[in-house]
Order: C-alpha cells, then structure tokens, then sequence
C-alpha cells in the first residue's frame, strides 16, 4: 500500500535547529529548505533587516515579493551585532543551535566572536556554513559576490544568448539557488557525518565554484577541445534538434533526445525526406548540419499553430512543450496536480499564495509548508524566553538599549 500523507508528522529534519545569519538568497533558499523539512530555523537580521526586505517592487502592505519568497517557516529575530549584548545573545543561540549559516564577507564575522574557530571551540558540534563569493581562500576570496555578477565571472552568461546578440544572464539568480541547494546539501551530510563522529565541521561554499561546477557538459567540452563554446540562444551544444521553434502563434521547444525520436518527430511534421536523409541519421551528423536542419525544421514549424504541432509530436512520442509565461505555468494542471502552491497565513495579507516545495513528496515524511515569511523582529521575544531563558523585562530593557528589536504589539497576529 502507498503511504499517505494524511496524518501530521514532525518532519525529517524535526529537532535540527538552524541559526540563519544569511541574507538575501543563497543562504535563504538554503535554510527554507531546512525549515519545510521541519527543522527549527532562526532567522537573525540587522535592526534594519534583510535586504531583500526592500527589493521591489512588487511589494504588499510593505512585504516584499523577494523577501516572502524564500523565508516561509522561520522565527524572525531582529538582533544587532555590533552591540555587545547583541553579539552574547547571538553568540548563546549559537550554542544552541546545530547548524549555522551565514554569508558576511571572509573573516567578518570575527570581530564579533562569531568566527567558526570561536564557536567550535565552545560547541565542537557546530556545523558552521558559509557561503560567499569566492570561497574562504584564493586571491578574490575578500571580494563580495552577487548572481550576475557570478553569472559572468563563472562563463554562464558567455553561454546564454543568441549567437549575434550580448551575453545575458538567466532570469533568475540560478547561480544563488544552486549555490544555496549546494549548501542544505552539504549540512546534510555533515549532520549525518555528526551521528558517527559527534564533531562538527565548517562548510565553505563558494559562488563561483558553483558557477563553474554547474557548466556541466559545456565545462567539460572545453576541458576536452580548449576551445570556448559559443552561444546558441535556446539550442544545445551537442544534441540537434533540441530548443525553442517559432510556430504561427506562438513558441514551442522540440527536445529530440536520440535517433528513433528524429525520425518520428520529422514524420510527426510532415518531413519525411529530412528522416530518410542519411546525412542525418545520427545526432553526430545533424549537429554537423545544425544550420540546415534546424533551418528546414523552423520553416516547416512556422505553418501551424503550436497545438497543432504539439498534438503531432506527443502522438509521436517526442518530447515537446510550449513555451509558457508564468500566468500559464500556474494555471497549468500538472502544476495543481503536483501541489506546487500553497497558501501560508501572514497576519499583514491574510492568506498568502507561495510556491511549493519538490519535496512534498517523501512518502512518510514529506515537506510542508510552515509559517508565513516573519516580520522583522516578530519572534525576537519569543525565541529569546523560551531558547535562553529571557525574562520579558530583561528582553525589554535589551531593547531599550538597543541591542535587539521586538515586533510592537499593535502589529502582532
């Protein structure tokens, strides 16, 4: 019988506990993964918050769409470390904490007793994460990093483009997301590693070695030929055809991943002399060929409607997709099907609408979506009483002294 997921469940991660000094994405995305998987994040900002707060628009009653798109299911603590009782609440959660991530610049977090080697040496089982630019060593280590910037640096955005047109980055920071998938990737096997050792360790992910271990199969052409591959808009360096046709209203992406489907794709269009063509009848030739048979697919493609065109080619059993804008992606059936929205209840919107998470699912326990994104400073108080044993007035007067900020009880849910 197939597990359900009816019934409640801790989750995977239930009893972690993650202090999160990240800011922006790469660590966020990180320790959201953490917390839909039922672990306990803090998320510790400055008493001015995440930059991210501010990227907009689109912004909802002063939330913005960044900041709620990669915080859900953490308890937000608005701390100030360069206030010395802020820096000895911080470093407390600290000790309480599995797991700590965070992305200031190398060596940064020093000056305030923050450092890997201070916190191991008081909690040995500390998984410390880091995540920047450049990484922990090198001649560019003390350089910031930020996605395009990376995009760049790292030969991406050589690749992406069309073959007369500028370089251009993804549309979205990829390189931070992978760097932040790196990262929950990596605590992951230092915790499992924790259960046989009982140590910690410090993880240094860099995003520029995510930048370059992400180029794949482009990396390793050049590694092979020394020669740089060149951009071809949505096309593939080593399959034909493979990418975006224009049809009469619209584009499609033909993905014919080997012989037998080249064939039926050009029977499925209505190109039988192209299948039959013995110049083409291996991938090797018809990249040899790239310009003349994609040439001859995209005249014939543009005679139709997509529709019509996709119903052929999913009859043929060929891999084949419109190409959608995001209003269609999330009216998109399999979409619903799958789970991948959901709603979270923020006290300031009510109801809110967020992604899903691709690990709902884990047959027993899956992840689900927590807490709405927090306000600044709206669980300083509460974390602060139940983790370190604050009294209220004492949380009170740290406040008036400028070391922490609790979210004003008008606001409160």
């Amino acid at each position: 019988m197939p597990q359900t997921n009816a019934t409640p469940h801790p989750g995977a991660l239930a009893g972690v506990r993650v202090l999160d000094l990240s800011r922006v994405l790469a660590g966020p995305y990180c320790t959201q993964l953490f917390a839909d998987l039922g672990a306990t994040v803090w998320k510790l900002e400055a008493l001015t918050g995440d930059d991210t707060r501010r990227w907009g628009p689109p912004f909802a009653e002063g939330e913005s769409a960044y900041f709620l798109s990669v915080n859900r299911g953490k308890k937000g603590l608005c701390i100030d470390l360069k206030h010395p009782e802020g820096r000895e609440v911080a470093w407390r959660l600290a000790l309480e904490a599995d797991v700590l991530v965070e992305n200031f610049k190398v060596g940064d977090l020093a000056r305030y007793g923050l450092d890997y080697a201070s916190l191991a040496a008081a909690h040995p089982g500390l998984i410390y994460a880091s995540v920047t630019g450049f990484g922990q060593t090198g001649p560019r280590r003390a350089e910031p990093g930020y996605d395009a910037a990376m995009q760049a640096f790292g030969g991406l955005m050589s690749l992406t483009g069309t073959p007369d047109g500028p370089p251009v980055k993804v549309g979205v920071a990829v390189v931070d997301v992978l760097a932040g998938l790196h990262l929950a990737v990596g605590i992951l096997a230092a915790l499992f590693e924790r259960t046989r050792s009982g140590r910690g360790q410090h993880l240094d992910v860099a995003l520029f070695d995510v930048a370059v271990a992400s180029l794949i199969n482009q990396a390793q052409g050049f590694l092979l030929t020394g020669t740089p591959p060149r951009r071809l808009g949505s096309e593939h360096p080593q399959i034909v055809p493979y990418g975006a046709f224009r049809a009469a209203d619209g584009f499609l992406v033909l993905a014919v991943g080997n012989d037998a489907q080249f064939v039926r794709a050009c029977l499925a269009l209505g190109l039988p002399e192209l299948a039959a063509d013995p110049r083409f009848e291996t991938n090797a030739g018809r990249v040899a060929a790239r310009e003349e048979v994609v040439g001859r697919l995209a005249e014939r493609l543009k005679a139709q409607p997509r529709a019509v065109w996709l119903a052929r080619l999913r009859a043929a059993n060929v891999p084949a997709t419109p190409v959608q804008n995001l209003a269609e992606v999330f009216a998109e059936p399999q979409l619903a099907a799958r789970g991948m929205t959901g709603s979270v209840l923020h006290p300031a919107l009510g109801p809110l609408e967020v992604v899903g998470s691709p690990l709902k699912h884990l047959s027993r326990t899956p992840a689900r979506l927590g807490a709405a994104p927090p306000r600044l400073g709206e669980h300083t108080a509460e974390v602060l009483q139940e983790v370190l044993g604050l009294s209220a007035e004492e949380v009170g007067r740290l406040e008036r002294e400028g070391a922490l900020r609790t979210l004003p009880e008008s606001q409160e849910g």
